[in-house]
């Protein structure tokens, strides 16, 4: 099949049931269902089978015919138009088989009822049309369930926000909100858009965005994204970001494409699809000819045989198998924070290799905290508070960020006076009567200070992993030293230990010195590192490693890794919890936590093994019913009729929508 057929199908595909749901669905089964109830009564052959005699009035010889015809228009009318559309697009499939056979059954039907010697069809038309909207009722239903957590996330936005005006605060609609207004955000309700918080302190729920369980701390210049829950605190909020630019948005976009798109594994299904409609055609015509030639059967004999193969035949099943997975792993992966942008991408997850992490913003935070404190004889919570009351001014980054633990250790600072920044050395001021230096080596030159042996090798140690060293001086003595560095992510270990029991290699990658790298890599086990690589040579180094064959992803933060994204078997954009449009990752972590690769990659097996499932069942029940419905066990006694052809056709679709619905219970923890 060449690739505009493939495209054409893929639009085709994604078109056909344009248009159709569960309800219309479900409409046309009952009520074609309780007019099959009176054909059923009024045939002969069900009153010969069940040897009973249904109630006769003037014209009831018609019942049959008035409904059976009803109920192909009604009921029918839906497979006609789909089988037309499949027939444009020059790729007949499942539609294509049902209309073939109820078009045969109900022709050749109304030719008996109006004179032409042979039996009519009319109970096994209604039945099979019944049946078949049941299929599609049933298929239709789980795929909108399936979809059901995009409407989730639509819900999650309130409809109304409180806009902080001159006079006050007024109650306006979200969607009047403008890049550029505040707005207040109460205690216990919804953030209304993406923004950044100007005013307040709280803890907000982004769970239903990130899959992230633990409320995440904001304060003024945090972003916050709308859907989100506001904890105990009110935040006043500048919006940033509307309509279809917030992460929302995005993320329901995103989950729309992916199910919209093309996995290998639903072209193979496709293709099946295609060819099984060849393979049905040529069973039918070798039915028909093999009966008429090789045997004394009547012709009404010979056309069920042939309506009975092209009913067995249809691949409902096998249109079904990869969809309907498709559909519930992909809401399965939003609400556990994994954005599948592509679902090749979260196929392909299941064989990777080598996962290469970009170090920073990824396994670290990217930005600098305290690593370790050494001292020597005082404690170390009294030379991080001594450095912390000196910086609690200050907004130099180093200090912002010894500031920072000393507050997360909630140690008691004293308020510092006659405070003064020394340039490119540190800061001094007085902490109760004494005089207190924080700064670099070159502070401790300046003032002709010796280090003990002690906090000189613990110094040199630490700057040859790349640490920034920060000592702590009191009444002309260096008490201790504070080390500093990109700070390792608390989840980066584990998540590089789950990948690693997975038997994946693990790798990183970074532009820092090979001290840092090193650092780095030995706090998290990581045995194969690249340092001082600039971000045009990262796509280099994911090819030297697919060199000898290995399916290699990349994950990375987006900003300066999108052609090593690109060249990965697997690109995962991660930390993008407020900026979901990364084009060059195939899958997007909406929460910074490095776990969620671990997650992609069970997921992706999980995804596949039902997918092969689904694919086995129904390729396997079509390759043993088209024999049976042709008739070959007709020497045993036994002939397969259209209607049981129609039950056990759905019950093959029912037991792929169920089979697909246990994916639900994947635990991705």
């Amino acid at each position: 099949m060449d690739h505009s057929m493939h495209d054409n199908h893929e639009s085709h595909e994604h078109d056909k049931h344009a248009g159709h749901n569960p309800d219309m669905f479900k409409k046309k089964f009952w009520l074609s269902f309780a007019l099959t109830i009176p054909v059923l009564i009024y045939s002969h052959t069900i009153q010969e089978l069940l040897n009973f005699t249904s109630p006769s009035f003037p014209g009831s010889q018609w019942i049959p015919v008035i409904l059976g015809t009803f109920i192909f228009f009604y009921g029918g009318l839906v497979f006609l138009k789909s089988a037309k559309a499949e027939l444009a697009a020059r790729q007949p499939g499942m539609m294509t088989l049902i209309s073939l056979a109820i078009s045969v059954a109900f022709g050749y039907s109304i030719a008996v009822s109006f004179g032409l010697d042979g039996m009519d069809f009319w109970w096994e038309l209604a039945t099979l049309v019944t049946i078949m909207l049941l299929g599609h009722w049933i298929e239709m239903s789980s795929v909108k369930n399936a979809q059901g957590a995009l409407q989730e996330l639509a819900k999650l936005l309130p409809d109304e926000a409180e806009l902080v005006t001159n006079n006050g605060t007024k109650i306006v609609t979200v969607a009047s909100l403008k890049v550029g207004d505040l707005v207040l955000v109460r205690p216990g309700s919804t953030i209304p858009t993406d923004g950044v918080v100007s005013k307040g302190e709280s803890k907000v729920n982004e769970s239903m965005l990130t899959g992230e369980s633990k409320a995440v701390e904001k304060a003024v210049k945090s972003l916050v994204i709308g859907g989100a829950i506001n904890g105990s605190g009110a935040l006043t909020v500048k919006v940033t970001k509307v309509g279809d630019d917030t992460a929302l948005a995005g993320i329901m976009k995103l989950v729309a494409d992916a199910q919209n798109s093309k996995s290998k594994t639903q072209i193979v299904a496709d293709r099946a699809a295609f060819y099984l409609t060849f393979v049905a055609l040529g069973a039918a015509i070798l039915t028909a000819i093999g009966w008429t030639f090789f045997s004394d059967q009547s012709a009404s004999f010979i056309l069920e045989r042939v309506v009975t193969v092209l009913v067995i035949a249809c691949p409902h099943a096998l249109g079904l198998a990869v969809p309907l997975v498709t559909a519930i792993s992909t809401t399965l992966a939003a609400k556990n924070g994994l954005l599948v942008r592509e679902r090749m991408a979260l196929e392909a997850a299941r064989n990777i290799d080598v996962v290469l992490f970009d170090k920073t913003g990824t396994l670290t935070k990217g930005e600098q905290g305290v690593v370790d404190i050494i001292t020597d004889g005082a404690k170390a919570n009294e030379v991080l508070a001594l450095a912390a009351s000196v910086e609690l001014e200050s907004e130099h980054p180093i200090a912002k960020a010894i500031v920072t633990f000393a507050k997360g250790k909630k140690l008691q600072l004293t308020a510092a006076k006659k405070f003064s920044a020394m340039s490119g050395r540190g800061a001094k001021a007085t902490v109760g009567a004494d005089a207190v230096y924080v700064g670099g080596p070159r502070l401790i030159e300046d003032l002709s200070l010796k280090l003990t042996t002690n906090l000189e090798h613990a110094a040199t140690s630490a700057s040859n992993d790349g640490k920034t060293v920060v000592y702590v001086i009191k009444s002309k003595k260096v008490v201790g030293a504070i080390m500093l560095a990109d700070v390792i992510r608390p989840e980066s270990k584990e998540a590089v230990q789950s990948l690693q029991k997975a038997g994946k290699r693990v790798a990183m990658l970074t532009g820092d010195a090979k001290g840092v790298a090193a650092w780095v890599s030995k706090e998290l086990g990581i045995t194969e590192f690249f340092a001082e690589v600039l971000p045009e040579n990262k796509a280099d180094v994911v090819k030297k490693l697919q060199a000898d064959g290995s399916k290699v992803a990349m994950v990375g933060d987006g900003v300066n890794d999108a052609p090593a994204l690109t060249q990965a078997d697997v690109g995962i954009a991660i930390g993008a919890g407020t900026d979901v449009a990364i084009e060059s990752a195939g899958i997007v972590l909406a929460s910074s936590d490095p776990r969620g690769v671990a997650k992609i990659v069970i997921l992706s097996k999980a995804t596949y093994r039902k997918m092969i499932q689904n694919l086995v069942w129904a390729t396997g029940y079509n390759a043993i019913a088209i024999p049976l419905a042709a008739g070959v066990t007709v020497g045993f006694g036994f002939v397969l009729s259209p209607a049981i052809g129609a039950v056990l056709m759905s019950f093959s679709t029912i037991v792929v929508a169920i089979n697909a619905q246990f994916l639900r219970k994947l635990d991705l923890k």
